[in-house]
């Protein structure tokens, strides 16, 4: 499975609507096995969710997001986990252990659960 991060000095970007770099790993029995980074040549929505798709990637991990892309993202069958804060590499590591969404990593003033929303779910 082909899961990606939206990053910006190794940590999540705070907006992903704006972000241009994502880090995508292939990860298989919770192990990552590749990895590359890639830049988002336009701001376009739909344009990211094509380069996503052509990508294959299946997950976004994310900061925060505007629902009109999530629900795009959905619409190319990528699941969006939003609202995540903190260092890319924490955050790969709670994505193995299935630990991800929690409150530890949550956005500022996201972590009362009431705004996060998936989108594909």
């Amino acid at each position: 499975m082909k899961v990606a991060l939206s990053v910006w000095n190794g940590r999540i970007s705070p907006v992903f609507d704006v972000s241009r770099r994502i880090l995508v790993l292939d990860v298989h029995h919770g192990v990552v096995t590749g990895r590359s980074e890639e830049t988002f040549e336009e701001s376009d929505p739909v344009r990211k969710a094509g380069k996503l798709s052509e990508l294959k990637v299946r997950k976004l991990i994310c900061g925060a997001i505007s629902r009109p892309l999530a629900g795009l993202f959905a619409a190319y069958g990528i699941r969006t986990i939003p609202f995540v804060a903190g260092d890319a590499g924490e955050v790969i590591e709670a994505f193995l252990a299935g630990a991800l969404p929690n409150r530890r990593m949550a956005m500022p003033g996201c972590r009362g659960q009431r705004r996060r929303f998936r989108g594909g779910r």
